[in-house]
């Protein structure tokens, strides 16, 4: 059964970094697709970054330049830099799988969602 565990998120001040990880548990990372998402309050599920099979990445534009998404196979989790945080970046953050395959940046292709980890950014 694949479970994915997302943890880092915190407050910090508009400007400021964090790093998020994606524990994945009966599921491997290496070789597949997998990228995070967020939720802001009130707002849809939005796709921010991918990592495909074969290390190549994908960003949505309002990220590109602040956010890098990377795996760590031994460690079997995945990861999200975040620099340059802005306040609009306050959200719920999650990972998951890519299921029906092609590595979109469309939120309807990934599922076995995380918990998730909040992410607060004050201007």
């Amino acid at each position: 059964q694949v479970h994915l565990v997302e943890s880092g998120g915190g407050s910090v001040p508009a400007g400021g970094s964090l790093r998020l990880s994606c524990a994945a548990s009966g599921y491997t990372v290496s070789g597949h697709c997998m990228g995070w998402f967020r939720q802001a309050r009130g707002k849809q599920r939005e796709a921010l970054a991918l990592i495909d099979s074969d290390g190549s990445t994908k960003y949505a534009d309002f990220v590109k330049g602040r956010f890098t998404i990377s795996q760590d196979n031994a460690e079997n989790t995945l990861y999200l830099q975040m620099s340059g945080l802005k306040p609009e970046d306050t959200a719920l953050y999650q990972c998951a799988v890519d299921q029906i395959g092609g590595c979109p940046l469309v939120v309807s292709h990934f599922g076995y969602w995380g918990q998730g980890t909040q992410v607060t950014v004050s201007s």
